[in-house]
């Protein structure tokens, strides 16, 4: 979502000259693992998170894995992650669980993405890999989306009973959908495996909305948590202009 003035594979040296020390990006299956790799050595960044494979995104599946007619695809899915994880030396792969269908029940689109998350939790867990699981509002960004709420997310988590399991908090995705940030932080921070942020209304930078983010990120950094904060936004201007809440930091 940053760095967008540039083409992809110029965004590496982007991010690098603008102070970051890690990438993540949606997803990386469009280029050859080893062009992707040579381009963290060359800039000494880390791949810190990519997403499974959605299906087909152009088309708007944002997800498969509550999906029971897609398993056989997700589970493949999986393996090229995997693949793609070993070469970028990434140790987190986000599951995006999907679009509910109508005609699926709940309780078996929810099932379905129990049983896919064991499946790609005993995969990685070989390669000490850890999977995390977002939470999605479904009043703005993706209407149906199956896990729409912390409360939900971590019901899938605990169903499914793997240790390298955990919860990928999206700020802005639960500030829609819930609110009380901090005190949610604090809840859910032994559960936590990677966060992201952008403020609201918008999805832009910290400062373009209601979301006190100075306050936020001092929270954070109270917490018993050391893993990556990253920034997942549309810059309301040029992307080295937002970056003020970068800078103060």
């Amino acid at each position: 979502m940053l760095f967008t003035e540039h083409p992809f594979l110029e965004r590496f040296a982007a991010a690098a000259q603008a102070g970051f020390e890690g990438v993540e990006y949606l997803f990386p299956y469009e280029w050859p693992a080893a062009e992707l790799a040579a381009r963290l050595r060359e800039h000494g960044l880390e791949q810190v998170l990519f997403n499974l494979p959605p299906g087909d995104w152009e088309a708007g599946e944002r997800g498969i894995a509550c999906l029971p007619d897609r398993v056989e695809e997700f589970r493949e899915g999986v393996f090229t992650a995997l693949e793609y994880a070993r070469e970028l030396g990434c140790l987190r792969l986000n599951c995006l669980a999907g679009l509910k269908p109508d005609s699926v029940p709940d309780g078996v689109a929810f099932d379905t993405l129990v049983n896919n998350l064991r499946f790609a939790a005993d995969l990685l867990a070989a390669e000490g890999i850890m999977l995390t699981v977002e939470a999605i509002n479904s009043r703005l960004d993706m209407p149906g989306f199956l896990l729409d709420g912390s409360g939900m997310a971590m019901a899938a988590i605990d169903a499914a009973g793997r240790d390298n399991i955990r919860l990928q908090y999206d700020i802005y995705h639960m500030q829609i959908m819930e609110g009380d940030i901090c005190r949610s932080l604090s809840r859910l921070s032994p559960h936590i495996g990677h966060i992201q942020f952008a403020d609201n209304p918008g999805r832009h930078e910290p400062g373009s909305g209601e979301i006190r983010f100075d306050h936020v990120f001092r929270h954070i950094d109270s917490l018993d948590y050391d893993g990556w904060v990253s920034a997942e936004y549309h810059p309301s201007v040029s992307t080295q202009e937002s970056l003020g809440w970068f800078r103060r930091g």
